[in-house]
């Protein structure tokens, strides 16, 4: 086996060796099938078993109710921007969003060519660097539901608390923080997130939508963009992303021998500690977030130095630290540590930072 680097991509994401290693063993032939997953009819028993276990799987991991429903999407993370407010904005056609960040402005965008969107907040001021503070007034009954972004990929920040938003149904992209940390799904009326994060690769979305709120759709929407049309189906109306589906269930899999998210948390939350830890101490290198808002899943950093960031990208490349650069809003780096980053492979990033640091005192 050639030997692997460590991906700090923000997604496409690394994914567990022990997902990969089980995947190669399976690509010739899956069980007793004699095909790869990629081959099998949707419809045949082995791989409704596949999609029943990883459903059941994700509905242990983060102790799903039984009134809500799992969907296994495609069109990913952006396709939702606009399912969700087709499905959920029917009766006040107004919906509260807060703006942390790029996908947010999306998500805001999409919303408002189907009714009226009240941002409540914005961090944009300081280049989404916070988490607004929100209070329950300004939440009111007249709207549809909430929307946030409970983890910004880009910039590095991350809800600590729920908005206060009374009966509203709480409505959150989770794409890059999902399975990273203990959540209590009863307090959202949906979830979703694109797999190529913490789930798997790119092709499939997961939704946790409460029933009520699927139930309640128009019907004249569009049937593909329909909630109900996937959860009468069990996610297969049509064809669904087998494959990605077939190896986000290995990831769950995966996650319950660690332990679950609870154990996922507390090793996301030390390997989060590290680094910034090394960055508060550092003499080159900061951190962009401040406080509490920090993301224990994207760490932007800089050296305030353009050319010092540039150089520093293609140096860890060189060491095997791949895929460090920062967006070009922020700018400097970034180091997406998701939970496949193992913990040697933010030891091996501090190490090259102090030996960087070293070298340019």
């Amino acid at each position: 086996m050639e030997e692997r680097v460590y991906n700090f991509s923000a997604g496409p994401a690394c994914l567990p060796m022990n997902v990969l290693k089980q995947a190669q063993k399976d690509f010739i032939s899956y069980g007793e099938s004699g095909m790869n997953v990629m081959e099998m009819s949707h419809r045949s028993a082995e791989y409704q078993n596949i999609i029943d276990t990883a459903e059941a799987d994700l509905r242990e991991l983060l102790d799903i109710p039984d009134n809500y429903d799992v969907l296994f999407l495609q069109g990913g993370a952006s396709m939702q921007f606009a399912m969700v407010p087709m499905n959920l904005m029917t009766k006040y056609k107004k919906v509260h969003a807060v703006n942390t960040g790029q996908w947010s402005k999306k998500a805001i965008a999409e919303a408002k060519k189907f009714g009226e969107v009240n941002v409540v907040a914005s961090s944009e001021d300081k280049t989404f660097s916070y988490i607004p503070k929100l209070s329950a007034d300004m939440f009111t009954p007249d709207a549809d539901y909430v929307h946030i972004t409970s983890n910004n990929t880009i910039y590095g920040t991350k809800y600590t608390k729920l908005p206060p938003v009374g009966n509203l149904p709480l409505v959150s992209d989770m794409s890059s923080c999902i399975l990273s940390e203990v959540i209590n799904v009863a307090d959202y009326g949906l979830i979703y997130a694109g797999a190529q994060k913490n789930i798997g690769p790119a092709g499939v979305t997961i939704v946790i939508a409460r029933k009520d709120l699927v139930e309640n759709a128009p019907e004249d929407i569009p049937t593909m963009l329909r909630y109900k049309t996937h959860a009468d189906n069990g996610s297969m109306f049509n064809t669904p992303p087998t494959y990605a589906i077939y190896i986000a269930g290995l990831v769950f899999k995966n996650l319950k021998k660690l332990g679950g998210v609870a154990e996922m948390e507390k090793i996301n939350r030390e390997k989060a500690a590290m680094l910034y830890d090394f960055l508060d101490n550092s003499s080159l290198f900061s951190a962009t977030v401040e406080g509490a808002d920090r993301s224990m899943m994207n760490v932007p950093f800089v050296t305030g130095d353009a050319d010092l960031d540039k150089e520093f990208v293609a140096e860890a490349k060189k060491a095997g630290l791949v895929n460090l650069k920062g967006h070009r809003s922020v700018g400097g780096m970034r180091a997406s540590i998701y939970n496949a980053m193992p913990e040697d492979g933010v030891r091996s990033l501090i190490a090259f930072m102090a030996e960087f640091e070293a070298k340019h005192r």
